[in-house]
């Protein structure tokens, strides 16, 4: 009974040690977010703030090891690819964004929710990719900066058969990376 005892001692150590090496390192990560987060709000209007802290965030999360940046996605309704009124104020803060960073290219990626067939949500996904690159283009940004990919249901944000889940999954996603 005493060797249970020592591995349950081991093992809560380990534990211990694993969960301080995680929150040290969460530490590190939220406070190079932070650095990062003023740093992109410097200079930055009130439309495009929300873009720029989520662009620090990502940034600290994926240590910007790739260069690749992910900037805010926009959600759709129930089998539908017009634009909401935020989807556009969101998609304006993305074109002051490219704006300044001319040095950038972008992908959207169109998804759907898990319902319909893998034809149709890979044809609505991009009519919904479609539609914002034609907002964008409509706001100024040069098309050929741009290019539109539909995953359909087949990348789904979030797994669950919720309505909630669905509401996620029904959305462009939008990837800037630096031209070549």
């Amino acid at each position: 009974m005493t060797g249970c005892a020592k591995k349950t001692v081991v093992k809560e150590e380990a534990a211990t040690a694993e969960q301080k090496a995680a929150a040290e390192a969460k530490a590190a990560a939220d406070k190079k977010g932070g650095a990062l987060k003023d740093e992109a709000a410097k200079g930055v209007s009130e439309a495009e703030k929300p873009l720029a802290d989520m662009a620090a965030r990502e940034q600290a999360a994926s240590g910007a090891a790739t260069g690749d940046k992910i900037i805010g996605d926009i959600n759709f309704d129930f089998d539908k690819y017009s634009l909401r009124p935020e989807a556009r104020d969101i998609l304006k803060g993305h074109v002051a964004w490219l704006a300044k960073n001319k040095d950038y290219k972008m992908v959207i990626e169109g998804h759907c929710d898990e319902r319909g067939t893998t034809e149709y949500n890979l044809a609505l996904g991009e009519r919904r990719a479609a539609e914002a690159m034609k907002y964008l283009v409509g706001l100024g940004v040069d098309a050929k900066r741009m290019k539109t990919i539909s995953y359909g249901k087949e990348m789904p944000l979030d797994p669950g058969h919720t309505e909630e889940a669905w509401a996620k999954n029904r959305r462009d996603h939008f990837v800037v990376t630096p031209k070549k």
